[in-house]
């Protein structure tokens, strides 16, 4: 580990401009918590509120980074393994966005998984282009999305072959890898730019049992998500770039287009002493996250009627590697619903779950975590499987996906076009105009731009029925949805 790697260019000059105690008549105006409400001043606490600062000339801005900003951006791109690192405190979102819009536009076509963040779509529709799905590989035994593997990927593009950039889910939020070393050399032989969403994977860069980096692999960019697991806080958030393929000035432009000019240095600072804790700690951190998620994964697997995956399930090209530290709890003899688990451990246990889904909940083991809190949880999962275990009880079962719709407009031009609502049950062959997902496994159904089937609308139907949120329409009933007139 570089000596260099220890500095904090960012937070130690904060911390030495907070000391000079500067008479401030600049914003923001609680001017260090003395203009505030006193209860709230009290509870965040001076030191905070000293560094809660705007971009003046000592303390470098994030929109033209000449001097601590930069200091702090090249020693993470040195950490990460990047060419160059942007910070972002519009979270992994406005990095997404950043990436999309810096390789696609108005026209372009971008290859996708089905089941992308929202804030990929967004982009899609900002920047005009058209987007080429890709079915995720889906998991029937546990309910949800994997990744995508390169097999299909090479589809799209002999398909597409006018693609611009290929965009990719590593891990997924379960923390399922594919192996992306192979897709992205496989990308590069059509000579685009393979951009990677590695919201869940920050820490893969920093433990040789966690796997590939985006870097790693060879990526030519990753919006990786330094607040989920890099122990910044929430809404930071950094964008890693690599090689010839992306022009870096494009780069900072729009990240520039897409950030609030009064950027947060509470946010800045802790992105600048995340990556010294990653790069300095993050090995011996996730050696004993991952010792703790090994017990834990193991007493969870003495408990009846619940599974805990592990790598048996890995061995397809979907599932090439997995993130051991997300525990995927599987409920499989309790005849209840993730939700329902997720409400009752918190209302029993005061446990609050990452998320939950028809078959399943998923828990998260970080640098965070003790021998105590595994134990708590393991108690409160024996007490969950008390009350609800019973052998022919089963959860589980196959999740069929409807075909990917026809794209019969660019999702920018469904979006802004006159629209009109109808009842679902009429929608047939109309072009929808806003988004209809299913949670799970998070699947688009429906996206702006697409021509609606009789399969989308029994496919809908069925879901509503046992009771399971349909998320998107302005009609939350989903009685109604927008069409293009």
């Amino acid at each position: 580990m570089m000596p260099r790697q220890y500095q904090t260019p960012l937070f130690t000059k904060l911390k030495e401009h907070a000391a000079k105690n500067p008479i401030q008549f600049h914003i923001p105006g609680h001017k260090k918590g003395h203009g505030m409400d006193p209860e709230f001043r009290d509870f965040i606490g001076p030191n905070a509120l000293s560094i809660d600062l705007i971009n003046i000339a000592p303390l470098d801005d994030l929109h033209h980074p000449h001097g601590v900003i930069q200091e702090a951006q090249e020693l993470a791109a040195e950490a990460f393994g990047a060419d160059y690192t942007f910070f972002s405190v519009q979270g992994t979102s406005g990095a997404i966005m950043t990436m999309v819009m810096s390789v696609c536009t108005p026209g372009d076509k971008i290859i996708v998984p089905r089941n992308v963040h929202k804030s990929v779509l967004s982009a899609i529709i900002l920047a005009g282009g058209h987007p080429v799905f890709v079915h995720p590989a889906m998991d029937d035994q546990l309910g949800i999305a994997h990744g995508v593997t390169a097999r299909d990927v090479e589809k799209a593009l002999r398909a597409h072959p006018d693609a611009k950039a290929v965009l990719l889910i590593n891990p997924t939020y379960y923390g399922i890898a594919g192996n992306l070393a192979e897709i992205v050399d496989l990308v590069h032989r059509w000579d685009i730019p393979v951009l990677v969403d590695e919201a869940h994977g920050i820490h893969t860069h920093f433990h040789e049992r966690l796997p590939m980096s985006a870097m790693q692999a060879g990526a030519d960019m990753a919006a990786t998500s330094m607040h989920k697991l890099g122990g910044s806080l929430t809404q930071s958030s950094v964008l890693n770039v690599k090689g010839k393929r992306i022009n870096p000035n494009r780069v900072q432009s729009i990240i520039s287009m897409l950030t609030t000019t009064s950027t947060s240095y509470l946010l800045l600072a802790s992105l600048d002493t995340g990556r010294r804790f990653l790069a300095t700690q993050g090995h011996a951190q996730f050696e004993r996250a991952l010792r703790l998620a090994d017990e834990a994964r193991k007493r969870i697997n003495e408990i009846p009627g619940i599974v805990c995956v592990g790598r048996e399930i890995l061995g397809s090209d979907a599932t090439y590697d997995m993130d051991e530290t997300k525990l995927t709890i599987h409920l499989k003899h309790l005849g209840i619903t993730g939700y329902e688990a997720e409400k009752w451990l918190r209302e029993n246990w005061n446990i609050e779950v990452e998320l939950s889904d028809l078959y399943n909940i998923l828990c998260l083991i970080t640098p965070g975590d003790s021998e105590e809190t595994i134990s708590l949880l393991v108690e409160g999962l024996q007490d969950l499987s008390r009350h609800f275990y019973s052998p022919d009880r089963k959860n589980g079962g196959p999740i069929r996906l409807p075909d990917i719709p026809e794209l019969a407009v660019s999702p920018r031009d469904a979006f802004y076009a006159e629209t009109v609502a109808v009842p679902l049950e009429e929608s047939v062959g109309r072009i929808i105009a806003e988004f209809i997902m299913i949670y799970p496994p998070g699947i688009p159904v429906l996206l702006p731009g697409e021509r609606i089937t009789q399969q989308n609308i029994d496919y809908i139907r069925e879901h509503l029925e046992v009771g399971l949120p349909v998320q998107g329409p302005e009609d939350p009933d989903i009685r109604m949805v927008r069409v293009i007139r």
